[in-house]
């Protein structure tokens, strides 16, 4: 047994905190993470800094802001900054380091420090690369039918999985770490990195998942009382929720759910095999997710708003070399910028100077997160404070400021109540100092005025525009880098 903790990196994309029993959900089973909670430390405030997928997982990968590794949009051709990576530092101090799943970074086979990945990236076709996933459905006799079930990859329409179960793609992904460890050095530490794609639509789980939850009382998506406000970005989100039936809407949150425990049963085969291996109790295992989904609630979906159901995510810490921070629930703010610095200094490694990132398991603690994500008409940005929460849309100097201590749900809008005024000028002061470049146009006379506001119009409907289809033999078009 090495005497560097080996360390399992559980990632998972749109998975928000509010969907784990041990938080309370009235419906989902994840008796996996439930008990990973009870034996670690669960952090309540975590939070996505930039709520879309490749700007979070470049903080998640370097400790760094996305003012610092450059992408706040959705950048899908933009290289890795010039900065060590999660990876590369832990594979400068002596270990081995594998990934399994999505890395969802550019070029796709760019292996960020690790020293090997075996990826399932979307089938990106675009991108001139056949992923691993692929490459084994075809050597079982599928070639390219993995979204021959016709869902979307943006879109919350739901059927279950259309091939045999162990041909699901977290099976595969469960599969395929479970031969890394087994294949592992055992003179070596082992940091590994288990990315799971799900619950990310396409929203198509395994039968049994769909059905577990076909009796289930599904809890009605909430509304908050500002949700008819006369804002730009605000009709622009909740615009693509109208055309889906009540029905459409109900599957999808079973699919969804269904997505989840299945996930959370296959993480029991990762442990049982660290068990057998006698590594278990040499192990520190962490669960996160890049960002989480609105699920109809406050008539959104997906994510890139900072709303809980967006920004607020699942981060917990547990096994037996973090034994001493059992079932403590924190309070304190933490982002994807901190995995890093933790779980290096939880191994007692020395953490780069590029890092921005706080270690969430030293006193220091932040006063205030920021969060930032678009540039465009519906982009936001986000103070908080650990307990109240400013969201603010630039067009149309529209301001949110909710309390989530009385209000966890987001529920009633705070902004222009004369009892909650200096909490708003002290959030949006802080807000303020935040900015850079084109975002330090909102501020005028020392104050937020923001971009005039525009009428919104309703655009036409491009979800299909995202649509994969029958994947062999390769479309015409292949590894044009169109947009995918």
């Amino acid at each position: 047994m090495s005497y560097k903790p080996n360390v399992l990196l559980i990632n998972t994309d749109h998975w928000p905190a509010s969907l784990m029993g041990i938080t309370g959900h009235p419906s989902l089973l994840t008796p996996t993470l439930n008990s990973l909670a009870r034996d670690g430390i669960r952090f309540q405030n975590a939070y996505s800094e930039c709520p879309v997928c490749i700007p979070a997982r470049r903080s998640l990968m370097t400790g760094t802001s996305p003012r610092t590794h450059g992408d706040r949009v959705y950048t899908d051709t933009m290289e890795m900054p010039d900065v060590p990576t999660l990876a590369e530092t832990f594979g400068n101090n002596g270990y081995q380091t594998f990934a399994v799943g999505k890395l969802h970074v550019y070029p796709q086979r760019n292996r960020i420090g690790f020293d090997d990945a075996l990826i399932t990236e979307e089938a990106r076709y675009d991108f001139g690369v056949v992923d691993d996933y692929q490459i084994w459905l075809g050597e079982q006799g599928y070639t390219g039918q993995e979204f021959m079930h016709g869902m979307g990859n943006n879109n919350y329409q739901s059927r279950p999985w259309h091939l045999p179960e162990e041909t699901h793609q977290t099976n595969w992904i469960t599969r395929e770490m479970i031969k890394v460890l087994k294949r592992r050095d055992p003179g070596k530490p082992g940091f590994y990195y288990l990315s799971y794609p799900a619950p990310h639509p396409p929203l198509v789980p395994l039968q049994h998942y769909f059905d577990l939850y076909s009796k289930e009382e599904i809890p009605e998506p909430l509304t908050g009382d500002w949700n008819g406000d006369n804002c730009y970005a605000l009709k622009a989100l909740t615009d693509k929720t109208d055309h889906y039936s009540p029905k459409e809407k109900t599957d999808a949150l079973r699919a969804f759910y269904g997505l989840c425990t299945h996930i959370d049963h296959q993480i029991r085969l990762v442990i049982g095999t660290l068990r057998e291996m006698s590594l278990l109790e040499n192990t520190i295992i962490m669960f996160i997710s890049d960002h989480g989904d609105m699920l109809f609630n406050h008539k959104m979906l997906a994510k890139r708003v900072f709303y809980e159901g967006s920004a607020n995510i699942p981060c917990l810490i547990s096994g037996k070399p973090v034994e001493k921070l059992r079932g403590q629930i924190d309070n304190r703010l933490v982002c994807l910028a901190d995995v890093m610095p933790t779980l290096l200094d939880l191994c007692g490694l020395i953490i780069p100077d590029s890092v921005e990132g706080l270690s969430a398991v030293r006193d220091e603690k932040r006063s205030y997160l920021y969060g930032e994500i678009g540039e465009g008409d519906t982009a936001s940005r986000m103070i908080h404070d650990g307990r109240f929460k400013l969201i603010y849309y630039p067009l149309g100097n529209y301001s949110q400021l909710f309390d989530l201590q009385e209000d966890p749900t987001e529920l009633h809008n705070l902004s222009g109540e004369a009892d909650h005024a200096d909490k708003l000028k002290e959030l949006q002061k802080e807000l303020m100092s935040r900015l850079y470049k084109e975002d330090s146009q909102w501020i005028q006379d020392a104050s937020l005025q923001g971009l005039p506001d525009k009428e919104y119009q309703r655009s036409p409907d491009y979800s299909l525009y995202n649509q994969r289809g029958g994947h062999w033999p390769p479309p015409s078009g292949y590894g044009s880098l169109g947009k995918s």
